[in-house]
């Protein structure tokens, strides 16, 4: 369904709650656009638009299906990009990804939504109060859409940054709770992440430096700022990947640790049973003529021997570490 549509003049919205029928018969003036925002369409939605504005089938195939990854293709003399959206669900505690995917034309955009995306909504009031960027024409559009986006993948990185700190400190606490769950489930996130972040890089990378239909060369350096922008998150990204590795491996040696320093007590206790259950064994047996079976106190020396083996074993369990 169409979310918003209008059309733009010098900067201006002329034409406001433009319907798909309305697309055909919209004003052709030299310096106007026409900018529709849609969510979720069918493809029977975009056969209105399809004609009109000259789009390539493998594109509208991209758009209606959704699932790709981040690129940008030429198709003719239009753009058509595709980018990841991302926020943090701090109720879930994980990242929800959505997709974005624009057809940039001479005198036209069309963005389509999937999923969690960014609220575009924003976007265009913003760019409305600044008719003079707006009078870029569709790229201006396309790099306020592009800015947000990277914009808001940093409170999610500063989510995920809160998150491993919890990890950290869970793993180096006296707890034995085992966070290894939590360190798997947050790594698929960061993975997740990395597959939307490094692929968008090559698309702002022509965006800023190569010649590209309806781009401006007065804007490539907008663009040029949320590459620089998009790399400092990326590298982000890739320090998580790292220090959650270095998690899950700090926690399978604490794990390993205190596994060892079970059997070390488990192994100090069985050792102190020994002496006694040795002397108790030898004493059990039905023999007659044994030593010490016919003296009055040998069952309290018995008793004694005992407990000294098994003090002094602990003594010296405890002096080592072992117990």
């Amino acid at each position: 369904m169409i979310v918003d549509a209008a059309v733009y003049e010098r900067g201006r919205r002329v034409a406001t709650e433009v319907s798909l029928d309305d697309v055909a018969r919209r004003p052709r003036t030299p310096g106007s656009f026409l900018w529709i925002g849609m969510h979720e369409p069918t493809e029977a939605e975009f056969d209105a638009i399809r004609h009109d504005f000259g789009l390539h089938p493998l594109a509208i195939e991209d758009a209606v299906e959704a699932h790709q990854r981040p690129k940008l293709e030429v198709y003719d003399d239009a753009l058509f990009l595709v980018l990841k959206t991302a926020r943090y669900d701090e109720e879930a505690r994980k990242v929800d990804l959505g997709e974005l995917l624009i057809f940039v034309g001479g005198d036209f955009v069309v963005v389509v939504r999937h999923g969690a995306a960014s609220a575009l909504s924003g976007v265009r009031a913003d760019l409305e109060l600044h008719p003079d960027q707006l009078a870029l024409g569709p790229a201006a559009v396309l790099h306020a859409i592009l800015d947000r986006v990277v914009d808001d993948y940093t409170p999610v990185m500063d989510a995920i940054d809160d998150d491993i700190d919890e990890l950290e400190a869970s793993v180096f606490s006296d707890s034995r709770e085992n966070p290894v769950e939590r360190i798997y489930l947050l790594k698929r996130e960061v993975l997740a992440m990395h597959r939307a972040l490094p692929p968008l890089l090559e698309p702002l990378a022509r965006l800023a430096t190569k010649e590209l239909p309806h781009v401006p060369p007065e804007t490539r350096s907008y663009f040029r700022d949320v590459e620089d922008h998009l790399i400092r998150i990326s590298e982000r990204n890739d320090s998580h990947r790292d220090l959650l590795t270095s998690v899950l491996e700090a926690n399978l040696t604490r794990v390993s640790v205190r596994q060892n320093e079970d059997m070390r007590k488990i192994s100090a206790w069985v050792a102190i049973a020994v002496a006694p259950t040795a002397i108790a064994g030898i004493y059990g047996m039905n023999f007659e003529h044994m030593p010490e079976l016919d003296t009055r106190y040998g069952y309290f020396v018995v008793l004694a021997v005992m407990a000294a083996v098994c003090t002094t074993l602990y003594r010296l369990f405890r002096r080592s570490g072992w117990l």
